[in-house]
């Protein structure tokens, strides 16, 4: 077997591929020797501010609407230890463990760039504990997206303290300081400004939109294959599809798209039968045939400017007050979630029009009257039997779930702390709405590859492409008989999306095409 390689983690940026390596993929981590010497360096600028006459914030202050109040040198400690057990005040359902190891590690990136004045010994526990696949309960509800994600980052700072629950890496759930003392993790003791540095960043945000971005390019390269199935089992034209086309406008993601539908449209029998213009009177096909890349293409382009805005947030180190290069310590805003909230909240826009156009395709199967000879929802014996009627049902309630999904979280904003937070992003909430997103589009194109899979076999003699007829093999191995009278659907509906999930259709249509776009 081979060894998961280790994330370094230092003064320098972490890719999205290494967030989901250690978030997704259990990857240990281990702090830079650079990283330790800056953490080393910023703490000493704190500690010689602790006894400073004058007020320092989160230093020698209280936090929020209480920065005014001087807080003595002896109480210091508590005041951190308070701040931390204060702020872990959410509730709800526990966040996803993938999410948290996300947050957790984005924490201790921005903790390695020497920026936050924290402890070495702080840092180290926060690799510790993702090492040892220690995972804080995080509940669903508490960050408002800006002071950082509060209440989610509180809750894993108190773990690090020893206190709260914590799923072991076996995921049974214990307190805290059990799961630490098992794993030989001295717990934290918190000095000046440690509570601030561990609670004040866009982690779960930013985490959750580079688990997104990994999950939708797939996503949009799997709507391609079941798009290109659609076309072909409805006997549509992949002429549209021709470079030269979509070079007159030059979208990049509209020309990605098209090259991947040529790829796996390419050496279709089921195409060739209907390629004599003599034979074939149908002028132009659909909107959500025809015009697949530009719907496809423009969710790319979405997802391109997502990516720059998360690779921006990966170079951030966001902490208030932050300790600048030259040894400053300064109050600033840059804990304001709103460039990462913009584009979680962007996202679900082209994910739920993907999913539409998607619906549109699967629906066409099922009407006799647009589906050019196939049988009424694809039903072996039509009137005794159902076919696939009901999953296009399934894919419609899904779809209008994404389009409430896709109303933005970003526009709102909730005053709090006595009006001193008067403006915050609500960006958690772009976050969680954009996961649930995701999985439904999973679930819609898992329908239309099922549907375009019993269509294509429905056009036996004929034969389909070998892209399309890789996915349509990789069924059949997975456990569906492909046509014939009604039955179970719903276990058929979850291999489907069980393989798109596990990236074989990918996979397999690679064998054929080369690495989609």
């Amino acid at each position: 077997m081979n060894e998961i390689p280790t994330v370094t983690v230092g003064i320098g940026p972490l890719g999205i591929a290494e967030v989901v390596a250690v978030a997704r993929g259990g990857a240990p981590v281990e702090l830079g020797a650079e990283a330790l010497d800056e953490i080393r360096r910023s703490r000493a600028i704190v500690d010689a501010l602790a006894d400073d006459p004058v007020p320092h914030y989160g230093i020698s202050t209280g936090f929020g609407a209480l920065a005014t109040t001087h807080i003595p040198l002896e109480r210091r400690t508590q005041l951190q230890l308070g701040l931390i057990r204060s702020h872990a005040a959410g509730s709800g359902p526990e966040v996803e463990r993938e999410v948290v190891r996300a947050l957790m590690l984005l924490r201790l990136s921005t903790l390695a760039t020497g920026r936050t004045g924290v402890q070495e010994s702080t840092a180290r526990a926060y690799a510790a504990l993702l090492n040892a696949g220690i995972t804080p309960v995080v509940r669903e509800y508490g960050s408002l997206g800006c002071s950082g994600d509060l209440a989610p980052l509180a809750h894993c700072a108190l773990a690090c303290l020893g206190e709260g629950e914590v799923r072991d890496a076996t995921g049974t759930l214990m307190p805290a300081g059990e799961a630490l003392a098992a794993a030989g993790i001295e717990p934290v003791t918190l000095r000046e400004k440690e509570g601030l540095a561990l609670i004040n960043g866009t982690d779960g945000m930013l985490g959750q939109l580079a688990l997104a971005i990994t999950d939708l390019t797939a996503l949009l390269q799997v709507a391609d294959v079941t798009a290109a199935m659609s076309v072909e089992g409805l006997l549509g034209t992949d002429d549209v599809f021709a470079a030269d086309l979509q070079d007159l406008r030059p979208q990049p993601g509209q020309a990605d798209s098209a090259a991947n539908l040529r790829a796996v449209f390419a050496g279709s029998g089921i195409r060739d039968s209907h390629r004599d213009p003599a034979a074939c009177t149908r002028v132009q096909d659909a909107y959500s045939l025809r015009c697949t890349p530009q719907v496809h293409g423009g969710a790319r382009d979405t997802l391109a400017h997502a990516r720059l805005v998360a690779d921006r947030e990966l170079r951030s180190a966001v902490d208030n007050p932050v300790i600048t290069l030259d040894g400053r310590v300064e109050s600033n805003g840059n804990f304001h979630g709103a460039p990462v909230a913009y584009v979680l909240d962007f996202l679900a826009i082209p994910l739920a029009d993907v999913a539409s156009m998607s619906e549109r395709r699967t629906d066409r199967f099922l009407d006799r009257a647009r589906s050019n000879g196939l049988p009424p929802f694809l039903a072996d014996d039509p009137g005794v039997d159902s076919g696939h009627m009901i999953a296009q049902y399934t894919q419609a309630a899904i779809v209008s779930e994404l389009k409430r999904l896709a109303v933005p979280a970003s526009v709102d904003s909730i005053p709090s702390s006595a009006m001193q937070e008067d403006h915050v992003s609500i960006g958690w909430s772009a976050a969680r709405k954009l996961r649930r997103a995701i999985d439904g589009l999973r679930r819609v194109l898992a329908i239309e590859m099922l549907t375009a899979a019993r269509g294509i076999a429905m056009r036996a003699p004929l034969t389909p492409s070998p892209a399309t007829g890789a996915v349509v093999d990789l069924l059949r191995a997975a456990g569906w008989p492909g046509p014939g009278g009604d039955r179970y659907l719903a276990p058929e509906i979850e291999i489907a999306v069980d393989l798109i999930a596990s990236g074989q259709v990918l996979t397999e249509v690679a064998v054929v095409t080369g690495e989609l776009r």
